[in-house]
């Protein structure tokens, strides 16, 4: 599985490399927190997601139980130390795309929370 980096909200343009024969993961909107700020956070949580022009339906993950160990300096807590909290948002999977370049679109809200990330993805020829 390639993970893609989600945001801190706002709009982002990002070129990613992406290695062949991988499913991609990336977070459409999503939150970190205790389970009562998942219930709010995933009631008015919405997002679509376009590959290559064709959409993509994002899963919900309404509230699942995470660990989390942080690095010095890091943005969520800027310690570094191991710490459990609930993890919730909209993700979307995407079967390993054929090598070349590829188009995705990710837009995500909730509340004042809103995030829109274009990701120009070249992906590698799988490895033999």
């Amino acid at each position: 599985m390639w993970f893609l980096a989600g945001t801190f909200g706002g709009q982002v343009k990002r070129a990613c490399k992406v290695p062949g024969g991988r499913p991609i993961a990336v977070p459409v909107i999503n939150h970190v927190g205790d389970r009562a700020s998942c219930t709010a956070f995933m009631s008015g949580a919405s997002g679509t997601v376009l590959f290559d022009g064709k959409v993509v339906a994002p899963e919900a993950y309404e509230g699942d139980s995470i660990t989390v160990r942080g690095a010095q300096g890091n943005p969520v807590t800027g310690e570094e130390r191991r710490f459990t909290a609930t993890g919730c948002g909209l993700w979307v999977q995407l079967p390993p795309p054929a090598p070349g370049t590829h188009a995705l679109k990710v837009r995500g809200r909730s509340g004042d929370f809103a995030i829109v990330v274009d990701y120009a993805l070249t992906v590698a020829a799988s490895a033999t």
